[in-house]
């Protein structure tokens, strides 16, 4: 995913495979065997999906964490 500025302070992002602007959408996360839907941002034309670091580092490992000591 490549970041954009359209316009000053606010960043866009795009699609590195097919240019797109992303677009925040419903996206299916599976862990373990379990799926949870997420708001995410998501290439309109090809589907690929950007998790931002803060996200990846943050909520989602929490609940990584979660699940595996069940």
């Amino acid at each position: 995913m490549n970041p954009k500025e359209a316009v000053p302070g606010k960043v866009e992002w795009l699609c590195s495979k097919c240019g797109l602007p992303l677009e925040v959408g419903k996206v299916e996360v599976g862990y373990l065997g379990s799926m949870f839907p997420v708001d995410l941002y998501k290439c309109p034309k090809c589907g690929q999906v950007f998790v931002p670091v803060e996200l990846a580092e943050g909520k989602m490992a929490e609940v990584e964490k979660l699940l595996e000591d069940k």
